[in-house]
């Protein structure tokens, strides 16, 4: 018997059993209940994991096959939890958080978390709103070969980062106007990236994903090719399963 656990996840008990899969080093993932729960876990001599791509794609691959297998309602911690003792989880979360996590499971019961992410190509943005925008091009176009003063160009560049900012608006707002009344609850987080402009998680009814999947397709057909949509429909819920967001 291995000194240490990696731990991928809580599910109210008896939880997962049996599942198909390997975890992190190739070990066989198990189950092991304290009081309501059940942890996912697989044994492990080492004390730390990095955080490569392989290791993070295997942790939540233990976590989608556990859905697949019809464990829907769980709480995923996050990548890298090594213990050394089931009595230092008993002691450090099961005793202090217990009501807690059992909150969590009621909030996720029957419910899934899919994610959201609008990219789009701001240089042809730029370019389309200068073609839409007659006072703008027509500004810039006067000015072309001149030289212009410091406030010139902090005017010029404002006016066109507000017309810009505008149509980003724009797209959110109907993202948001569309897809948040088909959700139970929607949480907006940073873009990941430049050409990122909208990143968002809902937790929905796991029955209305369909629904939900059309309307994003309708969103794609709206925008025709101006955006590039990556929609998620089968994840751990990540996003509402903080025990922060309780009250």
């Amino acid at each position: 018997m291995a000194d240490r656990y990696y731990l991928y996840g809580i599910f109210p008990a008896p939880g997962p059993s049996e599942l198909e899969v390997e975890g992190l080093d190739k070990q066989c993932v198990r189950s092991h209940t304290l009081n309501r729960f059940a942890f996912l876990y697989s044994e492990t001599g080492q004390e730390r994991y990095l955080a490569s791509r392989k290791n993070l794609l295997g942790h939540e691959k233990v976590l989608e096959e556990a859905m697949r297998c019809g464990h829907r309602t769980l709480l995923p911690l996050q990548f890298g939890l090594i213990i050394e003792s089931w009595e230092q989880v008993v002691q450090q979360l099961v005793e202090t958080q217990g009501a807690g996590l059992q909150q969590l499971f009621e909030r996720l019961e029957g419910r899934r978390e899919v994610s959201v992410k609008v990219l789009w190509d701001q240089a042809a943005e730029l370019e389309t709103l200068m073609q839409e925008n007659e006072s703008l091009r027509q500004e810039r176009d006067a000015l072309e070969g001149k030289q212009l003063s410091m406030d010139q160009v902090i005017s010029i560049g404002q006016g066109i980062e507000q017309a810009v900012n505008a149509r980003k608006e724009g797209i959110v707002a109907a993202f948001r106007a569309t897809l948040n009344p088909l959700a139970v609850e929607a949480l907006e987080n940073d873009p990941m990236m430049d050409s990122m402009i909208y990143n968002a998680a809902y937790l929905i009814d796991w029955e209305d994903e369909p629904s939900f999947n059309q309307a994003i397709e309708a969103l794609d057909a709206q925008f025709e090719a101006r955006l590039r949509i990556r929609y998620n429909n089968f994840t751990a819920p990540y996003n509402f399963a903080q025990l922060d967001q309780l009250d």
